[in-house]
């Protein structure tokens, strides 16, 4: 049985990874871009685990084996269509029993894969002790009120190949009370750490890189130490944006792609039942509340901007240590055109990105 370490899984050109895992250890946590081709579904998992902590090991592969074998033909035909090209690699939690039993059963149909040595278990252990070692020592960080669009700008400055970690992207979350309009509820810290090594990895071999000035929590998502404090004594760009811009910019990433959306107002409601929490003033509270009845997004903005946000957002800029470069721009590729310059003057280049995984 060929068998391969996580260490070494990164090193190869090509895989397809497949994990055996039932669909909710999938969810829970996973490799980017694994395929999830459970072996057992969720109920199976639990009927096999209950029956090993009352009646031992025996009975419970015994009750293994008629769940799988059933299934053991769709299962390899699964897997061999998605085997196209590049090396194949199995895993389960540990690299244990139901990695094993797969490529047993791949072997009998000629199909050769490598098991992967300690499974989830051992990359997720992997990735925690990596990600502080290939953080780059140096970071731009984006900073701007509410609505100037710094995810936008990113995304822009990374497709004209500068080195970028989107955090909201990778936890699934905008970083705000309304941070999961259109979104997902936002990705678990497993998932953010993987998507957090993918976008190392990415990276890797650059001197610097350009990231929003996220507060630690992002949704359900905590940032490594190590990470913060790279921020924390990095190069601060300051985006300012005027009011009707932000709120136009707003409108466009929050409301037009989804008002028509049978869960939008309920979720719009919700937001606002926290903010309202918060928010002391009575005219201002009346004053959203009927923003809310009349569906008036565009007017609601303007007083969460005016009343909530933006006095919120200068304590946060105090725990960032160096000066701040101020860049006045009309919109997001106004501002994005406008960094380049800077991080040109500062020598800070932007590079081909070779190490997708």
């Amino acid at each position: 049985m060929k068998e391969i370490t996580v260490e070494d899984l990164f090193n190869l050109k090509e895989s397809m990874i497949i994990d055996i895992r039932s669909p909710i250890e999938f969810k829970e946590g996973s490799i980017p871009g694994a395929i999830n081709v459970p072996l057992f579904s969720d109920e199976e998992r639990q009927v096999v685990g209950t029956i090993y902590k009352h009646e031992g090991q025996a009975a419970a592969k015994w009750k293994a084996m008629e769940f799988v074998s059933p299934k053991i033909p769709a299962l390899l035909k699964t897997i061999r269509s998605y085997h196209t090209e590049g090396e194949l690699v199995i895993h389960c939690w540990r690299g244990g029993m139901r990695s094993k039993a797969v490529i047993t059963f791949l072997e009998f149909a000629g199909i050769y894969a490598w098991r992967l040595i300690g499974g989830y278990k051992a990359y997720r252990h992997h990735i925690l002790e990596k990600i502080p070692t290939i953080i780059p020592n140096q970071a731009v960080v984006l900073h701007g009120m509410t609505g100037v669009g710094k995810t936008e700008v990113l995304k822009i400055l990374e497709k004209k190949s500068y080195p970028i970690l989107d955090l909201e992207e990778m936890a699934g979350h905008r970083g705000s009370i309304f941070g999961t309009i259109g979104l997902s509820e936002g990705h678990n810290q497993k998932i953010f750490d993987s998507l957090l090594f993918k976008g190392l990895q990415e990276i890797q071999g650059s001197d610097y890189f350009l990231v929003e000035a996220e507060s630690k929590r992002i949704g359900k998502a905590v940032q490594p130490e190590e990470l913060m404090d790279v921020k924390f004594k990095g190069i601060n760009i300051y985006i300012h944006s005027s009011l009707e811009q932000r709120v136009t910019q707003l409108v466009s990433e929050y409301v037009l792609p989804y008002e028509q959306e049978p869960w939008y107002f309920e979720k719009i409601s919700l937001g606002i039942d926290k903010v309202l929490k918060r928010v002391k003033d009575v005219e201002i509270r009346k004053n959203l509340l009927q923003t809310l009845h009349e569906k008036n997004y565009r007017e609601m903005i303007l007083i969460l901007l005016d009343h909530y946000y933006d006095p919120r957002y200068d304590h946060a800029r105090q725990e960032y240590e160096g000066e701040f470069i101020d860049i006045y721009a009309e919109n997001p590729i106004d501002a994005a055109a406008k960094i380049i310059t800077k991080l040109d003057e500062l020598t800070f280049q932007p590079r081909l990105i070779t190490n997708k995984h």
